[in-house]
């Protein structure tokens, strides 16, 4: 009794130490590659310290796999929640320390059923693996069941997972935890019921040991003990500010059920008013803006994507979901979402799916089956045409990545009017990766940002127009980086003549030829750089502003010698095709037009053709 009396004494006094839940938290994004390796090990490393660097909050998953014994991962100890599941696969590390991860919600499960799968940890040809799985604070798993497969763990066998899981989701368990590892040391004598993560590292104990009046979790046995409704993975005291971490969500601090809204009932107006505490959800905090990279909603929420009858618009700055008037813009998901949930990568059964589309949210992955086919999976090849479809796309949500494309095209000219990347989904730490192709120019022309996430351009070894410094004007923020290398150099470029057009400035272009220009010397028109415009001669005349050539409107008389027009618009004519109406060039004057109090205004044209106003009486011209 008395071992068990210290076991909840140290427990209190351990999770006070910096375990309030108005602690400031850093939050990244998380993974969902499962079981791929991305690229090297040693690449597949760095993006794991890239990703969970000093991360408090991963909002999705949580996957730490292909770990070798000399990697140093002490990067993840600052994790204490995880949004989705938590998969830790195929590594050969022989500690993962996790010891500061107190609950998994399992928004998001692995294989549909999991929140936390240990899996193959332990390689039979060198009899390297883990040993050590330091979950010492993991209190609460929301949603989801726990796998645990062929492994060589200590002490997980003694673990009590029904203090930890939800029993009323009936969550899936399958623990294969047999162990034969003649290394590993038993619990030390203290631990309450002989369970540990560690010798050293009890289990805490925050349901099944509580007092019966306890609805949730407690911290200790008597009813005294019960923690707040709104807490989870137990507390420091009986209050909403005591939590470890919230159910729901938490608010400077304090666990709610919901986040003040936006709007508010004023009793005085009778009606809804802009609520001055107000904040938006997201993940399970409310904050008073939403980051970087993400959309709002009118209901609050801080979302990746607009749904239903709204599109994503720019509002002075903030990224907002606006309801579309009549049919809204072509949205498609992409890899990863809705109905591609579950798809490796774009192919020929799917391709037909983007047709038209000008968003995609989600991700773009071409790889070798994308363009060969899939004989297990009874895939066809791609016909290089189907590619085309994604020329009407200006927008991706998450990342694009092609690692394999149609021999006979020397460019990505089927994203040739991309525009924005964004990268709220990001494949490891990366948004945009081209990688081992034989093309020559990477022909996207329009893209104009890269809103979050890593570049990769790497191996691609006739790939020639690569500038680093370029990518990093594309970036928004401070913590994106680029990798532009072996490709092509420039030695071997310039005896090619794979050099910019002379049109282009020496910024740089995507590609040959003068439509291809980052920015151009003299003047564009139409996306394409030009030595001058047609102001004095050449169809069709045109005007020059701010360096771009701007047709002039066709009730613009053309003139010689003398500019037709000094901007577009019928009001920037020098002279008129036919007649001029107040400030404007028109084809004919006024007849019964609608004017001001429902009046309808008749005019006729001058010997100057003129447009002038008839006598107020006369009711037909």
């Amino acid at each position: 009794m008395a071992s068990r009396f210290l076991k909840w004494i140290s427990l209190t006094s351990l999770l006070w130490l910096g375990s309030h839940v108005q602690a400031e938290k850093k939050v990244c994004q998380g993974s969902t590659n499962r079981l791929n390796l991305l690229g090297t090990k040693d690449d597949h490393y760095l993006n794991m310290v890239k990703t969970y660097s000093n991360c408090t909050v991963v909002l999705e998953n949580l996957e730490i796999t292909y770990m070798e014994p000399h990697r140093d991962l002490s990067f993840l100890k600052s994790i204490e929640e995880v949004g989705g599941y938590v998969l830790i696969a195929l590594n050969t590390a022989p500690r993962i320390p996790l010891e500061n991860l107190r609950i998994i919600r399992g928004h998001s499960l692995y294989e549909g059923t999991f929140a936390l799968s240990v899996l193959a940890n332990f390689n039979k040809s060198t009899g390297q693996g883990t040993t050590e799985l330091l979950l010492n604070s993991l209190t609460e798993i929301i949603k989801g069941g726990v796998k645990f497969d062929n492994n060589q763990l200590c002490n997980v066998e003694t673990i009590q997972w029904y203090d930890i899981v939800n029993a009323d989701t009936k969550p899936k368990m399958d623990l294969k935890m047999t162990s034969k590892n003649p290394l590993c040391k038993k619990c030390n004598s203290s631990c309450y019921n002989g369970s540990c993560w560690t010798p050293e590292h009890c289990q805490t104990f925050t349901k099944l040991n509580c007092a019966q009046q306890c609805s949730k979790r407690c911290r200790g046995p008597s009813p005294s003990d019960c923690c707040n409704e709104h807490c989870a993975a137990g507390c420091t005291g009986p209050r909403p500010t005591d939590c470890l971490a919230c159910r729901d969500f938490q608010d400077d601090g304090v666990c709610k059920d919901s986040c003040p809204g936006l709007m508010r009932y004023d009793p005085n107006l009778y009606q809804l008013v802009p609520n001055p505490h107000g904040k938006y959800t997201f993940g399970a905090a409310c904050v008073k803006s939403c980051p970087h990279n993400y959309v709002v909603t009118d209901h609050g929420e801080c979302v990746r994507t607009c749904s239903g009858k709204t599109y994503e618009v720019d509002e002075g700055g903030i990224r907002k979901c606006a309801r579309c008037e009549g049919l809204c813009p072509k949205v498609c998901n992409g890899i990863g979402m809705g109905n591609l949930t579950h798809t490796l990568a774009i192919n020929a059964t799917n391709i037909g799916t983007f047709k038209n589309c000008t968003k995609i949210n989600g991700n773009v992955d071409i790889i070798y089956t994308s363009i060969h086919g899939d004989s297990f999976t009874k895939t066809p090849p791609m016909d290089p045409g189907q590619l085309d479809v994604f020329k009407t796309v200006k927008e991706i949500t998450g990342y694009l990545w092609i690692q394999h494309w149609q021999d006979n095209m020397s460019s990505l000219s089927p994203f040739e009017n991309l525009e924005i990347i964004r990268g709220r989904t990001k494949r490891g730490s990366r948004s945009l990766v081209i990688i081992q192709l034989d093309i020559n120019y990477l022909g996207l022309r329009s893209l104009k940002e890269i809103s979050d996430g890593d570049v990769v351009i790497r191996k691609n070894k006739n790939l020639c127009y690569t500038n680093k410094s370029h990518w990093e004007r594309l970036f928004k923020s401070g913590s994106q980086s680029a990798t532009v290398q072996e490709n092509s150099d420039a030695a071997t470029c310039a005896l090619k003549n794979n050099t910019c057009d002379a049109k282009c400035t020496t910024d740089g272009c995507w590609g040959p030829g003068p439509d291809m220009c980052f920015g151009c010397r003299d003047y564009s028109r139409d996306g394409s750089c030009v030595d001058s415009c047609n102001i004095l001669e050449g169809e069709p005349r045109e005007a020059a502003v701010n360096k771009m050539c701007m047709e002039c409107h066709p009730e613009c008389q053309r003139m010689n010698g003398t500019a037709t027009c000094k901007a577009p618009g019928s009001g920037n004519c020098t002279k008129c095709a036919n007649f001029q109406d107040g400030l404007f060039c028109v084809p004919c004057c006024p007849r019964g037009v609608p004017g001001e109090d429902d009046t309808l205004v008749w005019k006729y044209a001058d010997e100057e053709r003129v447009c002038q106003l008839c006598h107020k009486n006369c009711s037909q011209g």
